[in-house]
């Protein structure tokens, strides 16, 4: 008897050992089959756009399909929900952004999920200021003259954004509360059709992602009204931000960054993170992010590392926001 549960024993201990020897093996053999990677938000914005673009390069460096899947409801937070629900395999991420995993931790009293806790953070990759753009045929033609029509027009004026709490919705928040002015939000399913419902002049303005709002402002279908940055973009160089014209303070830049579900191997994490940042450090991919408007994160914020500290504090700082304005999505 003593024998059999001695070789049981070793059997066990040699398949658990066995077990764990295969597991870096695995990880450094990743990815073998294609990553899903999820954008949640509708098809046609500008997240949805640069996110195709980085998918197509993660697929060159990765050397895997890379199939992208949008998921728009909730403000970002059903297609973020379902990974943090898959498994931490490596082959479920998310594009995350400030909107799914920021503005949504103070906008209910119980989110789908803790952006803290349910997710792995690979690494900030780009940031993009939003634009306030304007139907073309509003009667203003710089920011203080929106503020002023504003004022006198609060009560019969529209802003659409891409759902409550998310990064077209936030800013707008911001520049309403800052100017005093109690205007009618008209939350979509996506910042695509919100740009459509703009350029019909169903609505009054909108506070876009700087890559689409300044295609169509150069386009003409779109009055730009500021950046709201504190430096101007060259993708729209000529348009001055919300400081230039009298109204320092209101800034909105939406970082983007990658997560797989909570639990992900680090090995795996690592390798996602060198994919990533080989992607932008490429001159090409690099300039053509570039050319939409987004900016490259310096490479001391595009560790896992630097992630987990700065969400947390970036939750804190836009929790006060919102408590400000009194926006709550429940």
């Amino acid at each position: 008897m003593f024998m059999k549960s001695l070789r049981l024993s070793v059997v066990a201990a040699f398949a658990f050992g066995t077990a764990l020897a295969a597991l870096p093996v695995r990880a450094q053999d990743y990815p073998t089959r294609p990553i899903v990677l999820m954008v949640p938000f509708a098809p046609g914005g500008g997240i949805d756009a640069s996110a195709r673009l980085q998918g197509q390069r993660l697929s060159e460096i990765l050397g895997v399909p890379i199939v992208v899947e949008n998921n728009g409801a909730a403000a970002g937070m059903a297609g973020s929900l379902r990974v943090a629900n898959a498994t931490p395999d490596g082959y479920t991420m998310l594009i995350g952004n400030s909107g799914t995993h920021v503005y949504s931790q103070a906008l209910y009293k119980k989110p789908l999920y803790n952006s803290l806790t349910d997710f792995t953070a690979v690494g900030l990759v780009t940031e993009s200021p939003r634009i306030l753009l304007a139907r073309k045929d509003l009667p203003v033609s710089n920011l203080q003259e929106f503020i002023a029509y504003a004022k006198q027009n609060q009560s019969k004026m529209q802003y659409g954004s891409a759902g409550v709490g998310s990064g077209t919705h936030l800013p707008c928040a911001l520049l309403n509360m800052t100017v005093g002015v109690d205007i009618t939000h008209v939350p979509y399913r996506g910042a695509g059709l919100v740009m459509q419902d703009l350029i019909a002049g169903r609505i009054d303005y909108m506070c876009d992602t700087i890559q689409t709002g300044a295609a169509q402002a150069k386009a003409g279908t779109v009055k730009p009204i500021a950046v709201m940055s504190p430096k101007r973009v060259s993708i729209i160089p000529n348009l001055p931000t919300t400081g230039e014209q009298g109204l320092a303070g209101v800034e909105a830049t939406v970082w983007n960054a990658f997560f797989p579900p909570k639990r992900a191997p680090d090995a795996i994490v690592r390798r996602l993170n060198k994919a990533a940042n080989d992607m932008v450090e490429d001159p090409t991919m690099r300039r053509r992010l570039e050319d939409l408007g987004l900016d490259i994160v310096p490479p001391e914020q595009r560790t896992p590392e630097y992630l987990a500290k700065f969400l947390p504090e970036d939750i804190a700082r836009w929790s006060k926001v919102i408590k400000a304005a009194g926006i709550s999505a429940d």
